[in-house]
């Protein structure tokens, strides 16, 4: 799975890792993340976000 990076403070979002601290399990893909997620560094929206 790819991983995406936040253009606006350049985290990865690493699909094998997910998002726990936010409800997102491990091995979620980013197309499957829901649209309301965000960066948890930022905030920034998934429209930030492009492939790393």
């Amino acid at each position: 799975m790819k991983k995406y990076r936040c253009t606006v403070c350049g985290y990865v979002y690493d699909p094998a890792l997910g998002d726990p601290d936010h409800g997102i399990e491990p091995g979620t893909p980013f197309s499957a993340l829901p649209e309301d997620w965000t960066c948890p560094l930022c905030g920034a929206g998934k429209d930030q976000f492009e492939e790393a």
